[in-house]
């Protein structure tokens, strides 16, 4: 199976109504694709200093005491490149290799900034903005989910 065919597949389970699809092809590849219900940050009281996942079943209301890193980052204007899918992200080429990028690096747009494998396939992620690099938010072999912060570019 093509990685725009598993593509369209992600972007078309996304757009249903669908929680989970399995599917098992004949010449033996498995796809397990399921969705994780977002929470509408005015519903949930959210602890800067340690980072959780807080069910929807057990969100509280209490919008006055909602503060998040992102309006953090929106106050700061920094540029944020997210991934586009989910996998494990790599800051090498390979094991022993330098980063393609540190903090303090200048990057332009289209510069290879890490690699994700997913489903065995190893993707280019590619700045989307000119800058410098102003943090690396996930740690190499993290395992990361979709539209999940990966770096801030000044």
């Amino acid at each position: 199976m093509e990685y725009k065919d598993i593509k369209k597949l992600m972007d078309d389970m996304g757009n249903s109504k669908l929680d989970s699809l399995d599917i098992e092809f004949p010449d033996g590849v498995k796809i397990s694709m399921k969705k994780t219900s977002q929470i509408n940050m005015s519903n949930a009281v959210v602890n800067t200093t340690t980072e959780a996942t807080v069910p929807a079943t057990t969100a509280t209301v209490a919008t006055d005491t909602v503060t998040t890193k992102n309006a953090d980052v929106e106050k700061e204007n920094y540029k944020i490149v997210k991934s586009n899918m989910v996998g494990t992200f790599y800051a090498s080429p390979a094991p022993g290799k330098p980063p393609y990028v540190s903090v303090g690096d200048k990057v332009k747009k289209g510069q290879v900034l890490c690699v994700i494998e997913a489903m065995k396939l190893m993707n280019e992620i590619e700045s989307e903005f000119d800058g410098e690099i102003a943090e690396i938010c996930v740690k190499n072999e993290d395992v990361i989910e979709y539209g999940q912060p990966l770096f801030k570019i000044k």
